[in-house]
């Protein structure tokens, strides 16, 4: 960002932020820099370097000042989009501090870690006139298609919570099944419970995962006495997931009731869908017939991004790259050179048609 001539600001979660030089107001452009495990190499990281090089060739051509970002902990460490949930005010740094990874680790014991990514004052988003994120798709829709750009109309919501059913430890050669209360099983039952649950409201664009599950004391010849785990459950529409919501918790609760466990939630997360600002995707739209000529389509997207907290803000809108074979999170996700290349030349066409 210092190469490019930006100022570097750094908030308080760590958020990094590139500045041009004066206090005119300007485009914010970036996404995220953090990873999964095993993630690949473009998942956010495509779109702060496809904003930081916009940003320089804008300030070398003499065209707009161009701000960049790169959020944090968007994976979800210490829950979704957690740097961007912050800036937003969609979530306080104080309660944001007491959040916690699945080590037990808090988000304050980690910033305390590392005061030189921590910074003492915020960006005011009154600074932007607007924040477009370039991404990589996640998905197979624009590879499958030949397709190069997608302009994003809208982002899914999301809901999350961690769970944890608690039985009775115990031997598994002499405890009878009939007096078992093995926490394991409880969670067996209660996926097979909201799959069929969920058939009844879902459409096929709705997703919902068991990605973090921790058996203790997970060994061999022992009855599992308790189970840790999270649920994730993603769709456009928010009375949907309230709804989801319900039968979730209510079925742990039946679930335990039924099995002689007890049933814990913890850590709720829920962030609503978003529309794309439609005069920013209309200007990506041209921008992408210019670059890719039926070669771009309007489509969703199926994953959450920090334009959603943003758009609390100021307008928003996303584009996406290609995935190859829609992978993503894993060390395979790729994108062709020239479809990244494409992307931001529509990127930098859309500055220019936006300011």
């Amino acid at each position: 960002m210092e190469a490019a001539g930006l100022t570097v600001q750094i908030d308080p979660v760590g958020n990094v932020f590139g500045l041009p030089p004066g206090d005119e107001t300007c485009l914010l452009i970036g996404s995220h820099s953090d990873s999964q495990p095993e993630g690949g190499w473009l998942d956010g990281a495509y779109g702060v370097i496809a904003g930081l090089e916009v940003a320089r060739a804008a300030a070398e051509a003499g065209g707009p000042p161009i701000a960049v970002v790169s959020f944090q902990d968007e994976e979800g460490r210490f829950g979704p989009l957690t740097g961007s949930r912050v800036w937003s005010k969609a979530l306080s740094l104080a309660d944001a501090d007491k959040l916690t990874d699945t080590s037990g680790q808090s988000l304050a014991d980690a910033r305390g870690g590392a005061p030189e990514f921590c910074g003492s004052s915020f960006v005011s988003p009154d600074r932007f006139c607007g924040f477009i994120e370039p991404h990589i798709e996640q998905g197979p829709d624009l590879d499958a298609h030949d397709q190069t750009i997608g302009v994003v109309d809208g982002i899914v919501g999301i809901r999350s919570e961690f769970y944890r059913f608690k039985g009775q430890q115990n031997h598994a050669g002499t405890t009878p099944m009939a007096l078992r209360r093995d926490a394991f099983q409880g969670l067996a039952r209660f996926t097979n419970d909201i799959n069929r649950q969920f058939a009844d409201i879902v459409t096929p664009a709705t997703v919902w995962t068991i990605g973090h599950a921790v058996l203790h004391p997970n060994a061999v010849s022992i009855i599992p006495g308790c189970v840790d785990f999270s649920v994730q459950w993603r769709d456009a529409d928010d009375a949907r997931l309230d709804r989801m919501t319900e039968i979730i918790r209510e079925t742990g609760v039946r679930v335990a009731e039924g099995s002689g466990l007890e049933f814990e939630r913890s850590a709720f997360a829920s962030i609503s869908p978003t529309r794309t600002d439609q005069r920013l995707m209309e200007r990506i739209a041209a921008g992408a017939q210019q670059k890719a000529p039926g070669k771009w389509r309007h489509m969703p997207s199926g994953a959450l991004h920090d334009a959603a907290n943003v758009a609390r803000l100021m307008p928003v809108a996303m584009l996406f790259v290609p995935s190859i074979n829609g992978i993503s999170h894993d060390f395979a996700e790729d994108t062709a050179v020239e479809d990244l290349i494409v992307g931001a030349e529509v990127l930098a066409g859309s500055v220019c048609e936006v300011l």
